[in-house]
This record gives C-alpha cells, structure tokens and sequence, in this order.
C-alpha cells in the first residue's frame, strides 16, 4: 500500500513539475506529455494502440483508457489487448464475446519502472522543446533591442537574464570599450544573432550599427513612423558614428529631427552609448556630394572620382586637412566606412604656387636631417614655401647660418630650374 502511494505521488509530481514550463505553448505540451505516455506504454506492451490517452496540464494529471476485447476464457492470449468473459462480466454482465470493454487504468499500476521511464521521456523531450523553442523566440528577435539583467560578469564575456530566465551572453568584443557594468543592473542590447550547434546561445551586441540605429527609431518617432529612412551607418564604437538620412516629405528636416532641439534626441543616444560622438548627415546617391558630406566638418575644394575601383581623391586647404582626417584618423575612416570608397586626402597648393611642389621629407639626403626637421618645426612642410620665405626667418626662427641658407635654397631651386620664379635663387 505504501509502495502503491509513493507511486502516485512520483507520479502527480512528474506533472507538476512540467505543466507551466516557460516558452512552450499549452498544445505543444499536451502534445509531447501524451507522445511520452505512449512511448512507456508501448515499450511495456509493444504496442499502444488500444489505449487512448487524455492529458490535462490545468490539473497536472492525465486519463489512460485501454480498450480490450472479450474473448472466452479458454482463449484469452494477451491480457493486453483481450480480456476474458468472466472479468468482463464482472464489469458489467451484459458484455458478450468479441464487443470492446474499454477501462480507466491507473498508471501508477503500471509500476515504478515506467513512472521512471515517464520522467525520463519527458525530461528528455521537455528539455529538447525548450531548447528549440529559445531558438526560435530569439530568432525572431535578432535585430531587436532587448534589456536584461546582469547576473555572471566573466572575463570574456557577461552574462544576462531576460524577464523570464533565460541566459543572454555578451561578449566582450560586443561591449563598448568603456562599459562597465555591476551584477544585477539592468542592460540594453540588440540581439546580433543566435547559434544553436548543442544548446541555444543568443548573443547580444552593443558596437553592432544595428543597436544605433534601433535607438534611433526609439527616439525619433520621425524614423518610427517612416517619415524619415536611415540609409547608411558607420561606428567605431565608444568613439564616433556617422549616420546618413533621408526624408520622403520635403517639408521635414531629417538632420534636424534626428538632432532634435538643442540635441535633446540624440543625447540620450549618445550617453547610452557612453559619449559616443555622432554626426548626422543628410544622404544623397550623388557620391561626389555623399563623400563631401561624409568627410564634414572638413570644407572640400576638389574631388576625383575612380570609380571602377571605388578610389576618391580629396583635395583641401592645409587648414582642412587635419578636420578631414580627424582626430586619430576618426574622421576619414568613418567616411570611407560610409561611402564605401577608399578616400585619399591631398593637400590643396595655393593660388599663387604652381601645379608641381616637393615636400622636404624628399630631400632626406640631400639635406641633413637635422636640417629637415628643424624647418619642419618652423612650420615648412613643401620646398617652395621655404623658397618663398624671408631669409630673416630662416636664420633667425630655423637659426641657420647666411650660408647655410644660401646652400638649402640652392638645394630646393634645383628642383624648380625651370620656373622663373625660383631661377634667382641658383648660383650662377
């Protein structure tokens, strides 16, 4: 008796422990408990046909009937599938050779063995459906911005509860390089993508491009309601983006909608990505105007286009260069990232200086390099603006002797003997 109630006990208990599984629908469950319940069945009796089984996840228990077939006590042969007159009449005396006597059978009857088999056919399938189940939740997620809870900070990467429990892992190649994070505060992330080889790994992202432009949409309801269309992204994470726009209604300003008043839309963009400065330009296909665009606040003065190998040549005043270029080369990286063309920056000469200069790194061995570096620090980058300057500064400011100056003027005018301009500085 005693055995018999810790059956039922183990039994009520494989119920409960799966009737409110998280991220599995109610059908699917009533569906694999049942598919569980015919495996044991069958594997007892090799087959389970005749028996039909009613799960009820609300109440955590199930109904087993098994239908038999009366046959004369003589001939009974499988007390599975048929059962004798006899027994069936004490079921009720009006059943008759060859009619179905279908009963109620507690499983629990069955025996210890199958209660166990049970739980480990549905642990098995449980645990399979889950998984799958994960899988295709936050495959339909990728490329959302979800907000999770920080539970484990590892070394390589951290890892995240979502509302339900799930883990959610954050590799430190996808955190911004001045994150820092506590357990148990709460984080936004984009899921980037979720792999699936033994056990579902849903991988989120802060640096992806995807991330910036979801705050965006969240933040300029323009974008949200299609107003306004991001065409093109560019980020070095913790450091800069460039975001290209465009507007379908002329009457909206796309920058200006993005920026907000006084920035009040795009600061709380640039704190969540810890300060991260962003530029947003108005998109165009013209890519002459795109690069010139992508390259600001740098003032472009003359641009060539390649094409065919997707090369641009850049040409701006000494004064725009170092904006083109940008701090730690920032600038032109994201505007080649954007453009998609490789972006070459040249100085632009002056009006009065012809097509042809030479910078003064060209003369290392001519000149000594004590000599270069020091017209360097005097603000000389080309030979003709030394030739152009006035003697009093090359001796005073370089502090080069009379005829130090006159032998590095002789040096650089050899390279111009052809100009007029710069003949009078060659000895005769």
């Amino acid at each position: 008796m005693a055995t018999k109630k810790e059956e039922t006990i183990s039994l009520i208990g494989t119920f409960q422990e799966f009737k409110e599984l998280k991220n599995i629908d109610r059908m699917t469950l009533v569906s694999v408990l049942e598919e569980s319940f015919r495996s044991v069945i069958s594997k007892m009796f090799g087959t389970d046909e005749n028996y039909s089984v009613i799960v009820n996840p609300d109440k955590g228990d199930c109904e087993i009937q098994r239908s038999r077939i009366v046959v004369e006590d003589s001939e009974l042969e499988d007390s599975n599938t048929q059962i004798s007159l006899s027994e069936a009449r004490l079921i009720d005396e009006d059943f008759e050779v060859g009619e179905e006597v279908s009963e109620q059978v507690e499983f629990a009857k069955f025996g210890r063995r199958a209660i166990l088999n049970l739980r480990q056919t549905l642990a098995s399938k449980i645990l399979e459906l889950e998984k799958d189940s994960l899988y295709n939740k936050y495959l339909d997620k990728v490329g959302t911005v979800i907000q999770a809870e920080v539970y484990q900070i590892w070394k390589k990467e951290i890892l995240l509860l979502d509302e339900e429990g799930n883990e959610l892992l954050l590799p430190k190649t996808e955190q911004i390089p001045s994150d820092f994070f506590r357990k148990g505060e709460s984080v936004r992330a984009v899921v980037d993508h979720v792999d699936n080889v033994n056990n579902p790994k849903i991988i989120l992202s802060r640096t992806s491009p995807v991330f910036l432009q979801r705050l965006f949409e969240q933040e300029v309801p323009e974008i949200a309601d299609g107003l306004i269309t991001i065409k093109k992204i560019a980020r070095i994470p913790g450091e800069r983006a460039k975001i290209a726009v465009e507007s379908y209604d002329d009457r909206i300003d796309p920058v200006g909608a993005c920026v907000g008043v006084k920035g009040s839309r795009i600061h709380g963009i640039v704190r969540e990505l810890r300060n991260e400065n962003i530029d947003v330009i108005n998109y165009t296909s013209n890519i002459d105007l795109f690069i010139r665009r992508a390259l600001s606040p740098a003032k472009v003065s003359e641009l060539k286009l390649d094409t065919e190998n997707r090369r641009a040549e850049v040409y701006l005043k000494q004064d725009q260069v170092s904006l083109a270029i940008g701090k730690s080369g920032l600038n032109i990286k994201l505007a080649s990232m954007l453009s998609e063309y490789t972006i070459d920056v040249y100085r632009e000469l002056s009006q009065d200086a012809t097509e042809e200069d030479v910078y003064l790194d060209d003369f290392r061995g001519d000149l000594e390099d004590w000599v270069v570096d020091a017209l360097h620090d005097a603000g000389f980058e080309t030979a003709k603006a030394v030739l152009r300057a006035d003697r009093s500064i090359l001796t005073g400011t370089v502090d080069l002797e009379e005829e130090q100056v006159d032998e590095i003027l002789d040096i650089l005018a050899q390279e111009f003997s052809d100009e007029e301009e710069f003949r009078k500085f060659i000895k005769k």
